[in-house]
C-alpha cells in the first residue's frame, strides 16, 4: 500500500488551532508547503474543519487538519467550537497557532487545559514573529545556524515548547516540521490485526458475502487489511464467499489454522466449521488491532439484561449509503429484539457525530472502527466506561446473540477465562 492510499485511520492526525485571524491556515500552507487552506485578512474564513491526506517530512503519511476559530461567536460560531471539540477527539499531535503580536488570550489557555486532558501532545507556535521587533525578530526566526538552536532541535521535544515562526518569510517553519516530527507517537510495529497468530505456511481462510450491501468492485477496509496482514506473516488467504464455504473447506486436503468472516453470516459459517478451527470475525479482529477488545467482550453481557424500553446507541465510523438491510440500523436491531423479546429504542449515529453524553443509554454498539484512527476510539470507548454504559460492538454483539461469542475469541485465551 503506497503512501498516498494510506488509509486515513492509520495516519498520524495533526491538527491546527487557534483564534480567528492567528494565521492558523498559514501556518498550514507553510508548513505543507501547498495551498490547501483558504488564506484571508477577513476573521472566521475556515468554517468548518478541512481535511487533508498528504506525506509531510520526516513524519511520513499524516492528515492534516485546519480548524475554525476557537473563538469564533454566535449560534453559528457555537457550531464550529462544538466541530473543532470533536477534531480533538481524533488529534494525535495539537499546533496550537498564536498571534505572537498579542499573545496567548483566554480562549488559547482553554485550548491548552483541553489538550492536557485529553493528553495531546502539543506545540504552541507564536506566528507573525516578523512583525515584532527587529531585535526580537531576528532573535527567534534568524537564528536557525546557530550551535545553540541546533542542539535546542537535537534535544527531545517535550509537550508545550513554545515555537516562533512566520508564515510570510517561512522563519521556523523547517523547525517546526522538526519538533512536530519528535511528537509523533512512536508507531507500534508488532502491533497485528492477524499476523501474530499465525506461523509461515498456514493458511487461513476468509468469508466475504457480496450482497447488495458489499461495495461494487473491491471489499471493504478491513478485510483489505486482514488480507495484507495474512501474507505479511507470510501465509496464505484463501477468499471465498459464505455460499462456497462448506464446498472450499472440503477441498482444502487439510484444517486452515482459522477461518474469519464477515459478522453478518457468522452463524452460518459456525454451523459449517467444525469446532476443532479456530474461528473469529473481522470486527473481532479489529476491536483488537484498535485496543478495545477487553472492553467490549466485558460489555457484551449487558445485552442479556437489557429490559422494555431501554436505549441502545448503534455507532458508525463511516458514512457509507444505507442499503435496505444495513447491519447497523436494520439487522442489528432486528437482532436485538428477538433475541431479547424486549421493547427497545434504538438509536444511531455515524461518521464524525457521537454524542459526549451517554447517560441516557444502556448499551453502546460501535462498528470495528476501521475508518477511525486509534485516539478517537478509545475516546469513545472512555466516554462510555466513564459514564458506566456499557460499550461494544457489532462482531462481539452478534457473536453474542447467535450464542458463539466463547468460541469466537478462544483465539484469546485470557478474554475466555474472564
Amino acid at each position: 500500500m503506497g503512501l498516498n492510499s494510506t488509509p486515513s485511520a492509520n495516519r498520524v492526525h495533526i491538527g491546527f488551532f487557534g483564534r480567528r485571524n492567528a494565521g492558523k491556515s498559514s501556518v498550514v500552507n507553510a508548513v505543507t508547503g501547498q495551498e490547501l487552506a483558504v488564506v484571508s485578512d477577513t476573521k472566521g474564513t475556515t468554517t468548518d474543519p478541512v481535511y487533508k491526506s498528504m506525506e509531510l517530512l520526516p513524519i511520513g503519511p499524516v492528515m492534516i487538519i485546519d480548524t475554525p476559530g476557537f473563538d469564533d461567536e454566535g449560534a453559528l460560531g457555537e457550531l464550529r467550537v462544538r466541530k473543532t471539540k470533536q477534531v480533538l477527539n481524533k488529534t494525535d499531535i495539537a499546533v496550537l497557532v498564536v498571534d505572537a503580536t498579542e499573545g496567548k488570550k483566554q480562549c488559547d489557555e482553554e485550548l491548552i487545559r483541553i489538550f492536557k486532558e485529553k493528553e495531546i501532545p502539543y506545540i504552541i507556535v507564536n506566528n507573525k514573529a516578523d512583525l515584532l521587533s527587529d531585535e526580537i525578530s531576528e532573535k527567534v526566526c534568524q537564528n536557525n545556524v546557530s550551535e545553540q538552536r541546533k542542539a535546542e532541535q537535537n534535544a527531545l521535544l517535550s509537550s508545550g515548547q513554545e515555537q516562533y515562526v512566520s508564515a510570510l518569510t517561512g522563519a521556523g517553519i523547517y523547525e517546526l516540521k522538526e519538533c512536530i516530527g519528535k511528537l509523533t507517537p512512536n508507531e507500534d510495529m508488532t502491533l497485528k490485526i492477524v499476523g501474530d497468530l499465525l506461523h509461515p505456511g498456514d493458511f487461513v481462510v476468509l468469508v466475504v458475502p457480496i450482497d447488495s450491501a458489499a461495495p461494487k468492485g473491491r471489499l471493504i477496509l478491513p478485510q483489505q487489511q486482514t488480507i495484507r496482514d495474512v501474507l505479511e506473516a507470510n501465509a496464505a488467504a484463501i477468499v471465498v464467499k459464505e455460499s462456497e464455504l462448506k464446498q472450499t473447506l472440503e477441498q482444502l486436503g487439510k484444517s486452515p489454522a482459522m477461518v474469519i468472516t464477515d459478522s453478518q453470516v457468522f452463524e452460518q459459517v459456525s454451523e459449517e466449521v467444525s469446532e476443532e478451527i479456530p474461528l473469529t470475525s473481522f470486527s473481532i479482529l479489529m476491536a483488537r488491532y484498535k485496543g478495545y477488545l477487553e472492553t467490549a467482550v466485558n460489555g457484551v453481557a449487558a445485552i442479556n439484561h437489557l429490559k422494555d424500553g431501554d436505549k441502545i446507541l448503534i455507532s458508525e465510523g463511516c458514512t457509507h449509503h444505507r442499503q435496505c438491510d444495513d447491519i447497523g440500523t436494520v439487522k442489528i436491531p432486528r437482532w436485538l429484539k428477538q433475541h431479547t423479546g424486549k421493547e427497545l429504542v434504538i438509536e444511531t449515529s455515524s461518521g464524525t457525530e457521537f454524542p459526549e453524553d451517554l447517560t441516557s443509554y444502556a448499551l453502546v454498539i460501535h462498528c470495528g472502527g476501521c475508518m477511525l484512527n486509534e485516539r478517537e476510539v478509545k475516546y469513545r470507548m472512555k466516554c462510555a466506561e466513564d459514564q458506566k454504559v456499557p460499550f461494544t460492538n457489532y462482531g462481539i454483539a452478534i457473536a453474542q446473540m447467535k450464542g458463539i461469542l466463547k468460541r469466537s475469541i478462544e483465539l484469546f485465551p485470557n478474554l475466555n477465562a474472564e
